[in-house]
């Protein structure tokens, strides 16, 4: 049952997964939130994780940096483990002036510069967007916390593009920039799937600003809760 890059065996990875991209923040996960924990992927220390969140059945995978990335794994895990709700957890940087520091996104869409998606579409220009009752699910878990956006997030391919594409994103209104839930969004369409992007605010493009040491922790936790709670309720 084992794939190149999942070595768990049927049954080991839960219905529900949360998909940090670094792994070892997957396991700071498994190890604060979650009881009866048993890990079932290490292959290129990419760590995955199965245990139990408030009685319910939940695991946690890490993905790594870029589209390409995370495609094989929400793939392998869609197709091979029989994962039916997937929600990414992460950071982005910021493009509005509304979006602060600290704050976190709800992705609604996610627009990209990369081909991936034309390639499955024969050129199409396919819009991939959140699972509804998830987004529902998150946005009412947070909905009596402060400095939480609904809205659209772009994923690009270059971390450190040179280019005028940033000001492109802002004229359309695009909250904030990250690397992943375009094709997490995509693929669930394409396997009917359900999944969802919650982003913690950590840089923001035009004012430079970066999230200190000190806050991350505690930011970081507010989107591992609404996730957590979305992902067995929603």
């Amino acid at each position: 049952m084992s794939t190149p890059h999942i070595s768990a065996e049927k049954g080991e990875v839960a219905e529900r997964i949360l998909l940090p991209g670094d792994p070892l923040r997957a396991k700071w996960i498994a190890e604060n939130y979650f009881e009866n924990v048993k890990q079932y992927n290490a292959v290129r220390n990419m760590f995955g994780y199965t245990g139990t969140y408030k009685g319910e059945r939940v695991s946690v995978q890490g993905t790594g940096m870029g589209l390409p990335s995370i495609s094989i794994y929400v793939t392998e895990l869609f197709d091979h483990f029989d994962v039916q709700t997937a929600i990414r957890i992460g950071t982005c940087g910021a493009l509005l002036e509304k979006t602060k520091i600290g704050d976190v996104i709800i992705a609604m869409t996610a627009s990209t510069d990369s081909n991936i998606n034309r390639r499955f579409t024969n050129g199409l220009d396919f819009a991939p967007h959140a699972d509804f009752e998830l987004l529902r699910a998150a946005y009412e878990a947070s909905s009596e916390l402060p400095n939480i956006h609904v809205g659209g997030v772009a994923s690009m391919d270059y971390f450190y593009d040179e280019t005028d594409s940033l000001q492109k994103l802002i004229a359309h209104g695009v909250l904030g920039v990250e690397m992943e839930t375009s094709q997490l969004y995509s693929i669930a369409a394409r396997k009917q799937r359900r999944a969802l992007s919650i982003l913690t605010v950590s840089d923001h493009i035009i004012t430079h600003e970066s999230m200190p040491a000190i806050d991350r922790e505690k930011s970081l936790n507010t989107m591992v809760e609404i996730a957590l709670s979305a992902l067995i309720k929603g």
